[in-house]
């Protein structure tokens, strides 16, 4: 093939556009560089994807049951006891020694690597709850012998299933509030500013308490009281850089050919503020799971008997003397902590424009 041709041929050939552009391939390499935060990433979606599949790790029921050439799955579907040659309708108690003996006599029990869900009681303990660690239970039991592993599972999912829902919820609402009230401008962003000095004033924690006393709380209620409070974390940056990039050049341009101010501030200002954005919600996550940890610790959080880290702290403050309780709700809420900071500021680092690498 001449050169001609194959010039030919580069030229008539389609280019690819990358998926990834320059900018967002600096910022990539920019968030690699900062080795703790990359690092810490992946070790706390590790942890998280982990806890996402709590059930098969720490639970009271078998993976597993062959019985009379049948097998049984017990964590997807209940059994009655009378399946398994019992005597009672309702549903199997398998960790009953005499339901064990009877499945085993004609097949075997799959268990999970944890026999205990977060509200398993253990009545075989050898001392008064809580119970010292063992080979049975790792980090010994809680108050009510609870195994204190299957809670740490379970309240660490918890807590970051919460943070996140409501650090995105709130992230959208603020950044909502934000774009309206800074390309709005004048009478609009005056009367929306002395409103959120007024609400951002309130006490939210001492509010938080006497709307949860007074209400029982629940998953979704505690999320929606703390959602009333958290949404103004992002107006002030998004409404700046709203009320900065509005009156720009190609802003007044859009608007001059009848683009639709939704258009303009969802196409040509959003993205701009989506940096700002991006770079605060590691550490909105990380207030959620604190300001509920406090709320759990105080007795105005989940409703009882959930796996909840602050109760375990709880636990551990008015039990001095099983300090296994206190050190491990400790030890996991300072690394979970911990690695959301340290995802933060890569993320920081990562949109920072003034960082290059070296």
């Amino acid at each position: 093939m001449s050169d001609a041709q194959s010039a030919h041929n580069d030229f008539s050939r389609p280019k690819t556009r990358s998926l990834v552009s320059p900018l967002n391939r600096r910022r990539l390499a920019n968030f690699r560089s900062n080795k703790r935060g990359f690092w810490s990433l992946w070790i706390f979606l590790f942890l998280f994807v982990i806890s996402l599949f709590a059930e098969f790790i720490a639970n009271d029921k078998p993976l597993l049951v062959q019985f009379r050439g049948d097998v049984y799955m017990p964590i997807f579907e209940s059994y009655p006891e009378t399946v398994f040659g019992g005597d009672f309708e309702t549903e199997t108690e398998y960790r009953d020694l005499y339901v064990q003996e009877l499945i085993e006599a004609n097949g075997w029990i799959v268990w999970p690597l944890i026999p205990y869900s977060y509200d398993t009681i253990n009545y075989d303990l050898p001392v008064p709850a809580p119970a010292p660690p063992s080979s049975e239970n790792w980090l010994g039991t809680d108050d009510q012998a609870r195994d204190v592993v299957a809670r740490l599972l379970y309240g660490f999912r918890l807590s970051v299933l919460f943070g996140l829902i409501l650090a995105i919820v709130s992230s959208i609402l603020g950044v909502i509030a934000g774009a309206v009230q800074g390309y709005a401008g004048g009478v609009t962003d005056l009367i929306f500013q002395r409103f959120i000095e007024v609400w951002s004033g309130l006490p939210t924690l001492f509010l938080l308490i006497i709307l949860a006393s007074i209400v029982e709380p629940s998953f979704i209620l505690l999320l929606g009281l703390m959602l009333l409070f958290s949404w103004t974390a992002l107006v002030g940056v998004v409404r700046a850089e709203f009320l900065r990039a509005r009156n720009f050049d190609y802003v007044r341009a859009a608007r001059a050919l009848g683009v639709s101010n939704i258009s303009i501030m969802y196409r040509h200002l959003l993205p701009n503020a989506m940096v700002a954005t991006l770079t605060f919600l590691p550490f909105i996550l990380n207030g959620s799971v604190t300001t509920l940890t406090a709320l759990d610790f105080l007795g105005f959080g989940l409703p009882p008997g959930s796996p909840s880290l602050g109760e375990l702290l709880s636990q551990g403050k008015a039990n001095l003397q099983a300090p296994w309780l206190g050190f491990s709700g400790f030890a996991v809420l300072a690394v979970m902590l911990s690695l959301l900071i340290f995802i933060g500021e890569a993320v920081r680092d990562a949109f920072d424009p003034r960082k290059t690498l070296q």
